[in-house]
């Protein structure tokens, strides 16, 4: 928690003025008693009506100005609480976009939303309470033992017992429930995994009627986190008839001694009912100070999960700024000389914690221009070779040169501007189509636009949508079908005109004349692309320049498609399997 504190730097005013106005409107409350113990020895024990009303006078002033100083209070509480989440929340997503997919596949999904969301929350209710009760609460506590002791020493002995054994209480349940709300964050994570499973996956779970697995998974998991939420509520709940139990006691003991005491003379009987007030205004702040407690839990807990998302350091680092100087000349003399695109020098790859290598000893060279195929089976390693070409991961072993550069000596931006790339899975975002290809190129015209629409052998079926460009597009293209939504990320690729295309099986759903076309389409283009394309068909790749077949994460075969059918066994059982070896013949 102390680490996410810089993120109240911004607001040290408010942070400094929210406590400060709760302390003057405790310090006021402290005095009323006072006010009402003169109000019954003085006004009514001699009648002075007069005494009575100018002192209800100074009540209801010290009321007032009570409740101002309380919402100025939360004001101030309130701007520095959603000012904190705000910046916290701004950081936290920047940080999550830095780490690599290494990380994120190794944190998971559905943390990453729940700490954004719910945890961040959970701690912004955390702030806002302790800039209003961290210090009113234990002030008044304090206060109200002191004001005791002013009134009377005997009596107010009562009050070293009660607050001692009230703490105990307090801070006892509190440490029992802190690790318990730990688990019950973590299984907030897996309901919230399931349901997004179950939301992202509804058609799947549809076809397979799987409606009612998937509700009782749901139930089981949701069952089980109210039961440890019912668990830790009831550990919490102690807190209240506990600490009832002994205010309450304290105050039978405080009114016996100040019977005795107000019959030998001792103290008044206005004494009395103030040092009752008191008592009554620290069963309050302890209730109040409870609360804040199981919150402060609920909150550091949450704190400590958005702490190990900070913890957790970036796979990928760009070079620093004075290295980018150094190596800038360098690079460009490099880049106009070599008329390599791309390297991959012996490279192997392991997933984070996943054991046996996913790439072994990969070693091939693409000159620029050229149109390279990657085929092979299911897991052989296809999408894991270019995903290392933009680093989405690091390769473990040898390197990965473009235009002749290591890719880890260019900064992520510029590596990344680079490279156009269409993964596997088509995600295009809510809005219009103008607004999803303007993620590919910021500031390109309407003219760049249909271009690249057109290459893409989207053209058709824009034109024909109400609205062109300004046609609207669902929350992940769901109002689209799936070739429709292949062609538009294609598109949106394009239209940055980068040095190398990279197509990740991103024409799966095409039919074999519009994936033709789209071939065909970017071969005529004028700017030189260098294009990897990733395929389950041979159909697709073998007009390539060559094909490398993948099995097992090692290169099974380099070459043509003829060469490959000639040399290449995994290559020629792909290619017959899917056409008719006599129509080949």
């Amino acid at each position: 928690m102390r680490s996410l504190l810089v993120y109240l730097k911004g607001y040290k005013k408010e942070t400094a003025l929210a406590p400060l106005f709760k302390m003057l409107e405790a310090s006021f409350e402290l005095l009323v008693p006072l006010v009402m113990a003169q109000i019954i020895d003085t006004g009514i024990g001699q009648g002075n009506r007069g005494f009575i009303f100018r002192m209800c006078l100074i009540m209801i002033m010290l009321g007032i100005i009570g409740l101002v100083c309380s919402i100025t209070a939360q004001y101030f509480a309130a701007k520095a609480a959603v000012g904190f989440s705000a910046e916290l929340k701004h950081s936290l997503f920047d940080h999550i976009q830095s780490l690599s997919f290494s990380e994120m596949d190794t944190i998971g999904t559905s943390t990453l939303i729940t700490r954004m969301t719910s945890d961040v929350n959970q701690v912004q209710s955390g702030v806002n309470l302790v800039l209003r009760l961290f210090l009113r609460s234990p002030f008044i506590v304090l206060g109200a033992m002191v004001m005791a002791f002013t009134i009377d020493t005997k009596a107010a002995m009562v009050f070293v017992v009660t607050i001692p054994l009230l703490c105990v209480v307090v801070f006892g349940i509190m440490l029992i429930s802190m690790p318990l709300y730990k688990k019950v964050q973590a299984g907030l994570d897996k309901i919230l995994g399931i349901t997004r499973e179950n939301l992202t996956g509804a058609r799947v779970v549809r076809a397979f009627n799987k409606e009612e697995t998937e509700i009782r998974r749901f139930e089981e998991g949701n069952e089980s986190l109210t039961k440890m939420q019912m668990f830790v509520g009831k550990i919490s709940a102690l807190m209240n008839p506990v600490t009832y139990i002994i205010i309450n006691g304290a105050a039978i003991v405080l009114i016996w001694t100040g019977a005795l005491r107000v019959d030998n003379g001792y103290i008044t009987r206005g004494e009395v009912v103030a040092l009752v007030n008191y008592m009554s205004q620290i069963l309050v702040e302890l209730i109040k100070l409870a609360n804040l407690i199981i919150t402060v839990t609920k909150a550091f807990a949450c704190a400590n999960r958005i702490e190990a998302v900070f913890d957790t350091k970036a796979g990928l680092v760009s070079p620093s700024k004075a290295e980018e100087e150094r190596e800038e000349n360098k690079k460009e003399k490099t880049e106009e000389k070599t008329k390599e695109a791309v390297c991959f020098d012996h490279v192997c790859l392991t997933y984070k914690n996943g054991g046996a290598e996913a790439l072994t000893d990969i070693d091939f060279k693409v000159q620029k221009g050229q149109t390279v195929g990657i085929i092979g089976g299911t897991g052989s390693g296809k999408s894991s070779i270019v995903h290392l070409i933009p680093r989405f991961y690091d390769a473990v072993e040898g390197s990965i040169r473009i235009n002749g550069i290591d890719v880890r000596e260019y900064p992520l931006e510029e590596l990344r501007a680079k490279i156009g790339m269409v993964m596997q899975k088509a995600v295009l975002f809510k809005g219009t189509v103008r607004e999803n290809l303007l993620w590919g190129k910021e500031d390109a015209t309407e003219e760049e636009m249909w271009h690249a629409l057109e290459v893409s052998q989207a053209k058709e079926f824009v034109e024909a949508k109400e609205g062109g460009l300004d046609a609207g597009i669902a929350q992940g293209g769901k109002n689209l079908s799936g070739g429709q939504k292949q062609r538009l990320t294609i598109a949106r690729a394009l239209i940055r005109k980068p040095e190398i295309l990279i197509l990740d099986d991103s024409a799966s759903a095409l039919d074999f004349a519009t994936d033709a076309r789209l071939r065909k389409a970017i071969r005529e283009m004028e700017e030189e692309l260098t294009v990897f394309i990733v395929s389950q068909r041979a159909s697709s790749i073998q007009y390539a320049d060559f094909i490398i077949v993948m099995d097992d994460g090692r290169v099974a075969g380099i070459g043509t498609h003829e060469e490959l059918l000639r040399d290449c066994g995994v290559y020629r059982e792909i290619y017959d399997s899917q056409f008719k070896k006599e129509g080949r013949e």
